[in-house]
């Protein structure tokens, strides 16, 4: 079993940045690889960003390529979300979620396909 607590939200001007992060505990880190969602009220809950469990594949969304960047450290069992050049339409709940697999390629854009999710985390992003 598999805890996510997810910090780093917070209102923020568009154009800015923030760095979102996501501790794991209660298993091996590293056999799971990871992604992060978002959900914006009376919205399906969307994919963001994922990575392989060594981290050396990522995979985007396309309405964040080039503006966020998912990354992890297995050392500190922590994923991170790097995300810049904030536009209001960021603005949402963020979620992490771990997939267990002993695939080492990059986690599917499927939320239904991880096993474990995090509380959220409030991403606001002012115009």
């Amino acid at each position: 079993q598999v805890q996510l607590v997810e910090s780093g939200g917070g209102l923020v001007q568009a154009g800015g940045s923030l760095r979102l992060s996501c501790a794991a505990s209660g298993g091996t880190f590293s056999m799971y690889g990871m992604g992060w969602f978002r959900q914006a009220p009376g919205k399906q809950r969307d994919f963001v960003a994922a990575i392989s469990r060594s981290g050396s594949s990522t995979n985007y969304a396309d309405s964040v390529k080039g503006r966020f960047t998912i990354s992890r450290d297995n050392a500190k069992n922590t994923v991170y979300l790097q995300m810049s050049s904030l536009k209001p339409e960021d603005t949402a709940v963020y979620y992490c979620a771990a997939e267990s697999t002993l695939f080492r390629g990059v986690p599917g854009t499927n939320a239904p396909g991880y096993d474990y999710w995090g509380q959220g985390t409030q991403v606001t992003v002012s115009s």
